[in-house]
């Protein structure tokens, strides 16, 4: 079996270069050293408790112990010692749109980089918008492998597919394709028994249409048996709990087929039911400091909570938290890859905190902390198909948060963000 270079090599060749061009004030650009945190670098090595990380242009030239990588002379140090570096967020399933307080209709680029600064003030530094895009996005999207970034990075999916006929829907998913969006978005889902449910002859002509166009299909879904379908139908991405049913060995066997996705999104199902009354979080000092603070006078409309309560729909979706939490644990116990997400930015789905709420309620269900990390970095870049976001090593995009405590001890040190960096620049509305 032919091997490639051995890490250390790696790091040493890497080390030659950005030295080398730091001497000789070489192309490049100016080298930044972020030293003495705790490094988790997410790529499955251990933690490193004096690490060194050397960005150059946006990326990462080098990551580790600061016994193997020395520091430029010249190069701007950034001394993190008592903190923790890990890389940033990376939210598999939100929306990016055109939502402003709790009212829709403003989509424009910047209400776009409004919340992409949001999502990255709370250390999401990406978010794969799933449906609800338009050109405004695509061109963000189009305009970001840029060393001056300083919001989160943008992926999307256009319109959410629909159509009464096969051919319909594929020729919606035809437009997207030729708009240029990564994914194609598909809703299996009758609303717990309100609306008509995409049937299984409509989405399989999708899934194919994608699959001729190069592009991956999330599945928006709720039900055990129409995972099932879905997974069987070539499905790339389930993008919701399945929340009826307990899991069984059929699915998981058809998960790990294909080694498909699972995006939770617990706190989807939080955001149905917690405006019966006013949230607890609506006291917090975390969620304040950036709150929206008209969208919380409307969610505090007493005649707007009176129809939450009422609404049966409610009670139904708190319920299916519940199985969603059971959910999640078996299918990360059983070997699934969980990628986090969390279903924000519809009104009342306050992107930034809610992901920080999201790690939590993944603990909750019983994953580790670093089963978390890893399904909101590595993970879930791979589940996106990116290859140059979520891990700390040399080549990738240098988007990564600096934490005053242990999120590898306690998921909550999220809480104890100190800063957001995005290509190597510090976000300016992080802490």
């Amino acid at each position: 079996m032919k091997r490639g270079p051995s890490q250390a090599l790696v790091v040493a060749l890497t080390l030659l270069v950005v030295g080398c061009a730091a001497e000789t004030g070489g192309e490049g650009g100016e080298v930044l050293a972020f030293t003495g945190a705790r490094l988790w670098d997410g790529t499955g090595r251990s933690v490193v408790e004096d690490g060194v990380l050397l960005v150059r242009d946006g990326r990462i030239a080098a990551a580790g112990p600061r016994s193997e990588i020395g520091v430029p002379s010249d190069a701007t140090v950034h001394d993190f010692a008592g903190l923790t570096i890990v890389p940033g967020l990376v939210n598999t399933h939100g929306h990016v749109g055109g939502v402003l307080g709790l009212e829709d209709g403003h989509y424009d680029t910047d209400n776009l980089l409004r919340q992409l600064s949001l999502y990255a003030a709370y250390g999401v530094t990406a978010v794969n918008s799933l449906g609800g895009d338009g050109p405004e996005g695509i061109a963000l999207r189009d305009a970001q492998d840029t060393p001056d970034l300083e919001r989160a990075r943008l992926y999307v999916a256009g319109a959410v597919v629909a159509g009464d006929t096969p051919a319909a829907a594929v020729a919606v998913a035809a437009g997207n394709a030729d708009a240029g969006v990564d994914w194609v978005k598909i809703r299996v889902d009758d609303n717990l028994g309100t609306t008509t449910k995409m049937a299984p002859a409509i989405y399989e002509a999708v899934i194919e249409a994608a699959h001729a166009r190069g592009l991956r299909l999330a599945s928006h879904l709720f039900y055990l048996e129409d995972a099932k379908g879905l997974l069987r139908s070539g499905t790339d991405f389930v993008a919701h709990s399945i929340r009826d049913l307990p899991v069984d060995e059929e699915v998981v066997a058809l998960f790990r087929a294909r080694d498909v996705c699972y995006s939770p999104t617990l706190m989807r199902e939080v955001s149905t039911f917690v405006y019966g009354r006013e949230p607890e979080f609506f006291a917090d000092p975390f969620f304040l400091k950036r709150a929206d603070t008209a969208a919380m006078r409307g969610l505090r409309d007493p005649e707007r909570q009176a129809r939450v309560r009422d609404n049966p729909a409610s009670a139904a979706y708190e319920g299916a938290l519940e199985v969603a939490k059971r959910n999640l644990k078996s299918l990360s116990d059983e070997g699934v890859t969980i990628a986090f997400g969390t279903d924000t930015g519809p009104p009342g789905r306050f992107q930034g905190y809610f992901e920080i709420l999201e790690l939590e309620l993944m603990a909750e269900a019983g994953m580790s902390p670093e089963q978390i990390l890893r399904s909101a970095t590595g993970d879930a870049a791979r589940c996106i198909g990116r290859d140059d976001i979520g891990v700390l090593e040399a080549g990738r995009w240098a988007d990564f948060v600096v934490i005053d405590g242990d999120p590898l001890a306690d998921i909550r040190a999220f809480r104890q963000l100190q800063s957001v960096w995005i290509a190597g620049n510090r976000v300016s509305a992080s802490p």
